[in-house]
């Protein structure tokens, strides 16, 4: 994996010092920021660091995606700065709880307790589970950037292949003003090239023996009882906490269990 020289992994800090220090790594199409508003929620008993995930927000580009090497760039940047004195708490969802897992299965020595948002070391691309991720790709690329004046062009143009509000404005904070021009901030046709790779897990061969939470949404498929078996044979300490009325973005749509749940797990 290569980045460009000057955009290495970008991330933002919430809170102060006193708070336990645990780390966000956001889902596809996501940022950091998407979770501005848990790590404020959590303050004082969090110090967050928000990080953008290689190919996302105001972090480098590379030209493959592996778990492995997105992981090991997290570690090596964690055990620079936010992590130097010792082990932090590790939240991610969806593909960043992809990462995470990685991230304590290979660097156990950084993760203190890791929570895994509505995602399964699994290989969801196997089973269609990317089919939503990718008409989302295709919609994003189809959408005519000449056209776009103002932000709430891209909005129009994009209802009709994405409906839903709340999703499209999920969407559109990927794209970026330059002077009179839009583009997309995300390295949109990478991650839609690579979107079996992203759907995947990789075999390590190793077991995380620390405190996990593993959130599931009630009404997202990323969660099922067939994954059960693995993620205890990987996270022996496991514990499975099912979010009632949330789908896959967990922290969006029920804010509020997320934190609560968040703050129980991590100042135990």
């Amino acid at each position: 994996m290569t980045t460009e020289p000057d955009r290495a992994i970008h991330d933002a800090e919430v809170g102060g010092p006193e708070g336990a220090r645990t780390v966000f790594l956001h889902g596809l199409f996501g940022q950091g920021k998407n979770f501005t508003q848990a790590a404020k929620a959590l303050v004082p008993d969090l110090h967050s660091l928000l990080v953008d995930l290689p190919n996302h927000g105001r972090s480098g580009w590379t030209d493959s995606v592996d778990y492995v090497d997105v992981a090991d760039a997290v570690a090596e940047h964690l055990r620079g700065g936010f992590a130097a004195d010792g082990p932090v708490h590790v939240v991610g969802h969806s593909m960043g709880g992809k990462v995470a897992m990685v991230l304590a299965l290979r660097h156990p020595e950084l993760v203190d307790r890791l929570v895994v948002v509505d995602i399964s070391p699994v290989d969801t691309a196997a089973g269609g589970g990317t089919g939503e991720f990718e008409h989302l790709l295709d919609s994003l690329a189809r959408l005519d950037l000449a056209a776009v004046v103002r932000r709430a062009d891209a909005d129009r143009l994009l209802a009709e292949d994405v409906p839903d509000e709340r999703v499209r404005g999920f969407l559109l904070q990927n794209l970026r003003s330059r002077g009179p021009d839009f583009r997309w901030q995300a390295n949109l046709s990478l991650l839609r090239a690579e979107l079996a790779t992203i759907g995947g897990f990789p075999e390590l061969g190793a077991t995380f023996d620390h405190p996990v939470l593993w959130l599931a949404g009630e009404r997202s498929p990323y969660v099922r009882p067939e994954h059960d078996e693995t993620m205890r044979e990987l996270f022996p300490r496991t514990r499975l906490v099912t979010v009632k009325g949330a789908g896959h973005w967990v922290h969006s749509e029920q804010p509020d269990a997320f934190v609560s749940a968040l703050r129980v797990f991590l100042t135990a």
